[in-house]
């Protein structure tokens, strides 16, 4: 992803959708509620690595994306853990751990939004699901395609909250 502009009145949030195969990056750029520019991408590891490489990985592309972008405010999507596969939250717990120390050491202020909430923000609903999701999130931005992978559009969706939310509290 390259480099967005900035102006006074303008401030970039990187979003992260964290996930330990994939994990979703964006950065929005804009002022309240106007969005001006937005790039997507992904941290991909491989399943026949170790998990400390998987997370050395994450955390890495994560710290130079953070260094590159210099935002004002990351959103990262909170953990959760379903009962069903409780290992999978702790997974998780430390895919977000990384990322969190990432943001710490870049020292960029880190705000973390359940699932729940971003959907309910987004979509009018809580229980959204992936799809619905990112049919708003694309709405929202004008985008005329799909935003594939969903933990792409996932991540979109954190980082415009805090544009919405956090955007006049974050100034440089």
């Amino acid at each position: 992803m390259s480099r967005l502009g900035q102006s006074t009145d303008m401030i970039s949030i990187v979003g992260i959708d964290p996930g330990l195969a994939a994990t979703g990056v964006a950065v929005v750029s804009g002022s309240g509620l106007t969005v001006a520019r937005y790039a997507y991408g992904m941290v991909r590891t491989s399943p026949q690595s170790g998990l400390s490489e998987r997370l050395n990985k994450i955390y890495m592309e994560i710290s130079d994306f953070l260094a590159d972008q210099k935002p004002s405010l990351m959103v990262i999507e909170d953990v959760f853990s379903l009962e069903k596969y409780p290992k999978s939250g702790i997974t998780l717990g430390q895919v977000s751990g990384v990322i969190l120390l990432a943001g710490c050491r870049k020292q960029i202020p880190v705000v973390q939004v359940p699932v729940r909430e971003a959907k309910q923000i987004l979509t009018g609903n809580g229980n959204a699901g992936k799809q619905q999701l990112e049919e708003s999130v694309r709405r929202r931005l004008n985008h005329p395609v799909p935003i594939r992978p969903y933990h792409s559009a996932d991540a979109l969706s954190m980082a415009l909250i805090g544009l919405f939310r956090w955007s006049g509290n974050h100034q440089k």
